[in-house]
């Protein structure tokens, strides 16, 4: 017996689903490209998202289906961005999560069960099967049961082995009432190369085409006919879009490229309706930005991978200078933030010249993890006056610092105090936290 408020043969429609896991590793993120490809295929027109603070996982979304993707951080954003992004328009909404469902950040808040419900979307919770097989019943019930408000549309099976092995997870899985939407047969074929920030980018893979294909035929074999009938119904649009972050400039110069990869979409669309003009420029290219740019933006990503190459952009460094001497706003994050450096020094322990516009030294090769939510004010002379939330993920350390300005006071997730970050001099400045909304008067 399914349980009441379930969607199921088209009763309840949902406006979309969250595709959720027990844990990292389960395979989340193959099985949503997987999906968002297949019902792309199919003629079916949603929207994508990626719960948390993810710059990788949705450019494999926006190539899956050629449509943009967002990120939804329901510990860092406010409510009325939240919805403002899930439901720009009446799509569909297929968001994947971060982690395991139930984890958020340090202080237990912010999980991709809380953002299920401030947007109301039920639950699709895929469960690696590979090493189990009768015990699958145990942990679907306890995650089904953890949290009684939470909706459940019904699972998706991975990495199942055989017949026989699907035979005894659905007679372990009947007594609970979930519907079994997809059985996916274990494919070491289809595989995700990672590295030391998550998922090598979409970006750097030229096979990604054809990858996405065979995924998607991998899920069209496995998903049960109509599965997904009362999970794709049409979304109420939100009209009233959160204030955003007020724009660096009135025209911003924006770095893009495979080491300057990590901007969040719906930043520079905030920065767009406030008024503010964009271009990109890439720095791998050896280009400078925009002459007439009164800010300059470089974002996070993997200058480490590419300090040569960095290093010996003569352009690049040239127009950065001349940002810099006719006052523009530059600023950095995280890898952006190395880039305006003196100096860092890669994996073999080789130091690169970086712009020289801040008095830090960064090294990659004496590696600390990083990693954690943060709540920053900012101090005076930063690009804006109120209070931030953001987040920090690298393995950089930082070898040394000269005087500048303090950017920002920081406290982690449960309120700790982690002091100063990040360096002011003039209007060139830099962290290596990601910021990715505010308190917006």
């Amino acid at each position: 017996m399914e349980r009441e408020g379930l969607p199921n043969g088209g009763q309840n429609k949902s406006a979309g689903f969250l595709l959720a896991a027990p844990q990292s590793g389960s395979g989340k993120t193959l099985a949503t490209l997987a999906l968002l490809r297949h019902l792309t295929r199919e003629g079916v027109a949603l929207r994508s998202a990626k719960a948390g603070p993810d710059y990788i996982d949705p450019a494999f979304h926006a190539a899956a289906t050629g449509q943009p993707s967002v990120n939804l951080d329901p510990f860092a954003m406010r409510l009325g961005l939240l919805h403002a992004l899930a439901f720009a328009d009446t799509r569909p909404l297929v968001v994947e999560a971060m982690m395991g469902l139930y984890d958020g950040a340090a202080d237990g808040s912010g999980s991709a069960a809380d953002l299920a419900e401030m947007l109301g979307l039920p639950v699709v919770l895929l469960v690696d099967c590979a090493k189990q097989s009768h015990s699958v019943a145990a942990l679907v019930r306890g995650f089904r049961d953890h949290r009684p408000t939470l909706r459940f549309a019904g699972l998706m099976l991975n990495r199942v082995g055989s017949s026989r092995h699907e035979t005894l997870l659905r007679d372990a899985l009947e007594p609970l009432g979930l519907p079994i939407l997809a059985v996916l047969l274990a494919d070491p074929a289809l595989t995700l190369p990672e590295r030391h920030l998550g998922l090598v980018q979409a970006g750097e893979r030229a096979d990604l085409a054809g990858f996405l294909d065979r995924a998607a035929d991998w899920m069209a074999s496995g998903l049960r006919p109509g599965a997904l009938e009362g999970l794709l119904g049409k979304a109420s649009p939100d009209r009233t879009p959160a204030k955003p972050l007020a724009p660096l400039g009135a025209h911003i110069a924006v770095a893009r490229d495979t080491a300057f990869a990590f901007s969040y979409p719906h930043l520079l669309d905030g920065w767009r309706r406030a008024g503010a003009a964009l271009s990109f420029f890439s720095p791998l290219a050896d280009e400078g930005p925009a002459d007439e740019a009164d800010a300059v933006f470089l974002p996070g990503g993997y200058p480490e991978l590419h300090a040569g190459r960095l290093a010996a952009a003569s352009r690049f460094h040239e127009g950065m200078q001349a940002a810099a001497m006719r006052g523009a706003l530059i600023y950095g994050e995280c890898g952006g933030f190395m880039a305006l450096g003196e100096g860092l020094v890669d994996a073999d322990g080789i130091r690169h010249a970086m712009l020289g516009l801040l008095p830090v030294e960064t090294s990659f090769a004496q590696r600390k993890r990083h990693l954690g939510y943060r709540r920053l004010r900012p101090l005076p002379g930063a690009p804006w006056a109120h209070a931030l939330t953001g987040h920090e993920f690298h393995y950089a350390t930082i070898v040394s610092e000269g005087a500048a300005d303090r950017l920002f006071e920081a406290r982690d997730a449960v309120g700790t105090d982690l002091g100063a970050m990040g360096l002011r001099r003039g209007r060139v400045m830099g962290s290596f936290a990601h910021v990715i909304d505010g308190i917006v008067p």
